[in-house]
């Protein structure tokens, strides 16, 4: 079971109470000492109920889950840094909100544009960098040489104004021919000088691709955390829960993105399914659905949230406040949500991943969603699940063209779908000439 800390802030730092197996709290700040007695009056002393009483009017609840390699402990709502706003004076006051919220965990990436230098700068101005974990990622696809390693490493520290990273990253790794590709360069050694200095804390990927390819990443390398994209939408998609249950049976931290599936899952569902939702319980929002689903999940870590504005944050903040294990009766009301979906599904795959492993690495189902999702939400949104699901800006695609119509995937199908055709729908809706020509201009860049 998940160590699980929730936090009171009177004032940043004021407060930070522990919950251990045995439901004692430990106060870590001496400054805290002066609200003991207030606190006891409320119900909070050395054994407290597992509901941490909280008084109306204080500030947000945050909730934190221990990474077991490092012991420390994450806020289980992480600030995404890829969708800052453009107003350089607000995302200063989001970012100095959420440290405030009691979020610590801040995930960036060399690609994403002035992504590190703005949070970079802002935590400088404040003096807020050892408030927080800074996680960063280093850009698989642009290193050609063991010497862009520290180019690309050098640089974010310059940008980020610090001069170690918490969560370092290998971004964007699709299977374990990546690995290998850099494991020829040297990381391994690499990676081990800077742990060796303090430069980088912890290292860990983020991944893009089949579930068996990530389960053999897992082995590959004494990793201590990993990113994957996980939501109720797509529960099998990539990595999916076999691969979130197998990186926390290592002990691993597991960090969440597109819990909202780009913000599809927030404000872009189908009036007929918020409508369920509203009905199971009118009070919570699509977004809290949505996230509650994957903090009811003791294997998740942190989930990320690319917010760009402060309501957004204050949002997600009242969320994680409000959070409580589901019911049941509550889990099932994400099946009758998924139901509507499919029912505007052109491919009626469930995503059950039985046609998997295919032997020319294709990732079929995630192939599917992003073709459903295409026709529900709009053909960029689905385009985008395309890219990133066929590693397709990488040097390694996994096109569905490079099917050789084998059959095997449709022996393992349980609803008989017609794949090596489906497959042909796909590659015919997103890799027409024209965006071939696009896709390969955006990789050439990438590959830089």
């Amino acid at each position: 079971m998940c160590h699980i800390i929730r936090c009171l802030h009177i004032k940043p730092g004021f407060c930070d109470c522990v919950l251990n197996d045995v439901q004692k709290v430990t106060h870590h700040k001496q400054s805290f000492a002066k609200f003991s007695k207030i606190l006891y009056i409320f119900g909070f002393y050395y054994k407290i109920p597992a509901e941490i009483k909280i008084l109306e009017g204080w500030s947000f609840y945050m909730i934190y889950r221990e990474d077991k390699v490092s012991g420390n402990k994450l806020s289980t709502l992480g600030l995404g840094c890829m969708r800052f706003p453009f107003d350089k004076k607000e995302t200063e006051r989001m970012i100095l909100a959420a440290i405030e919220g009691g979020v610590n965990f801040f995930d960036t990436a060399y690609i994403y544009p002035n992504s590190e230098a703005t949070l970079g700068e802002i935590l400088a101005k404040n003096n807020k960098r050892k408030d927080i974990y800074i996680a960063t990622k280093l850009p698989l696809p642009m290193c050609k040489s063991a010497s862009d390693f520290d180019k690309f490493f050098n640089e974010q520290l310059r940008r980020l104004h610090t001069d170690y990273i918490d969560y370092y990253f290998i971004h964007n790794i699709s299977d374990c021919a990546d690995w290998e590709k850099l494991q020829k360069l040297g990381i391994e050694q690499w990676v081990a000088e800077k742990k060796k200095t303090g430069q980088i804390r912890h290292i860990g990927f983020s991944y893009h691709g089949v579930c068996d390819e990530f389960i053999r990443l897992l082995d590959a390398y004494a990793w201590e955390f990993c990113m994957i994209q996980y939501n109720y939408y797509d529960e099998n998609y990539q990595a999916g829960k076999k691969g979130l249950q197998a990186a926390a049976e290592k002990g691993m931290a597991v960090i969440i993105m597109e819990p909202l599936l780009g913000g599809t899952l927030a404000t872009g569902l189908p009036k007929q399914a918020v409508d369920v939702f509203v009905k199971a319980n009118p009070d919570l929002a699509p977004a809290d659905w949505a996230l509650w689903w994957l903090w009811n999940q003791s294997e998740v870590t942190v989930v990320l949230s690319g917010m760009s504005s402060t309501q957004i944050l204050e949002n997600n903040l009242r969320s994680v406040k409000n959070f409580r294990p589901l019911s049941d009766t509550e889990l099932s009301v994400y099946t009758d949500v998924i139901d509507v979906f499919r029912k505007s599904y052109k491919i009626n795959c469930t995503g059950c991943n039985y046609c998997l492993p295919c032997p020319k690495m294709i990732n079929i189902p995630a192939c599917f969603s992003a073709y459903n999702m295409s026709y529900i939400k709009g053909y960029v949104k689905g385009m985008a699940l395309h890219v990133t699901s066929t590693a397709g800006a990488t040097s390694n695609p996994k096109s569905p063209r490079l099917c050789n119509q084998c059959g095997k995937c449709e022996k393992q199908c349980p609803q008989k779908l017609p794949i090596r055709n489906d497959l042909k729908k796909v590659a015919g809706r997103f890799e027409h000439l024209p965006m071939r020509m696009a896709i390969a201009i955006l990789r050439r860049i990438m590959m830089r």
